[in-house]
């Protein structure tokens, strides 16, 4: 537990700007939901056989979840290492570089298990969800989901020179894996050379456990532990 101290001096700091904090983490994802699931899910009859906004809300939520991670171990991470020098300070301490790394790997789960929260809110007032219980089930997966990102997260922050090198991060990793694992679509709507393509992307497999709990199902990875990719480009059981 040395890395609690770095986690807690972050949650402190933190504290104090609470408010705009969240409300950042939570503008920008709401937007996208309200608006392209009235705007365009009133356009469309339906999605996989649900309502445009119902299909939404899950990759809404694990799309917030990867963005605040990535946010934090990048600029945030960034910040304290090299302007504020706070790793520096820390270092003159007894704890060390793998304290200093657990505390701001772990911090920045719970601050995207956070923002999967205030999401998860928005999808109970708005009624979009089917079953209570199985909504709850999200909680873990977005705090899966938000330490897979975080770590991604803290292996580009080690070899960024600079902040203008997190552009060619968001350019070829977060961006495709926002347009290709599901958020807007289904993966199957895509040729199958894409479609194989997103199976690889881990926001991916993030939304495909998230929607079938929104949806009131468990997903079928839950079922059975084996996938099987074909060459149609989708993912689905092999045959029993």
């Amino acid at each position: 537990m040395s890395w609690y101290p770095v986690w807690r001096r972050n949650f402190l700091v933190w504290k104090k700007l609470a408010g705009p904090s969240l409300l950042g983490n939570l503008a920008d994802p709401m937007l996208y939901m309200l608006g392209l699931g009235y705007g365009l899910g009133g356009l469309l009859p339906a999605v996989d056989g649900v309502p445009y906004l119902n299909f939404l809300a899950a990759g809404t939520l694990a799309y917030s979840v990867m963005n605040s991670a990535t946010f934090e171990t990048l600029y945030s991470a960034f910040s304290r290492m090299h302007v504020q020098k706070t790793w520096d300070a820390i270092l003159n301490t007894p704890l060390g570089l793998k304290d200093i790394l657990l505390g701001e790997l772990f911090w920045a789960t719970s601050k995207s298990l956070l923002s999967g929260i205030a999401i998860l809110l928005v999808v109970w007032v708005l009624g979009l969800y089917a079953d209570l219980g199985m909504t709850l089930a999200l909680l873990p997966v977005a705090l899966l989901t938000g330490f897979c990102f975080a770590g991604l997260g803290l292996a580009i922050n080690a070899v960024s020179p600079n902040y203008d090198f997190f552009l060619y991060y968001f350019t070829l990793a977060i961006t495709p894996m926002i347009l290709l694992g599901g958020v807007f679509y289904p993966p199957t709507a895509l040729p199958a050379w894409l479609a194989g393509i997103a199976a690889w992307l881990p926001l991916t497999h993030a939304i495909e456990l998230a929607r079938p709990l929104i949806l009131g199902n468990w997903p079928k990875a839950c079922c059975r532990m084996r996938w099987r990719w074909w060459p149609m480009g989708r993912w689905d059981l092999p045959p029993p």
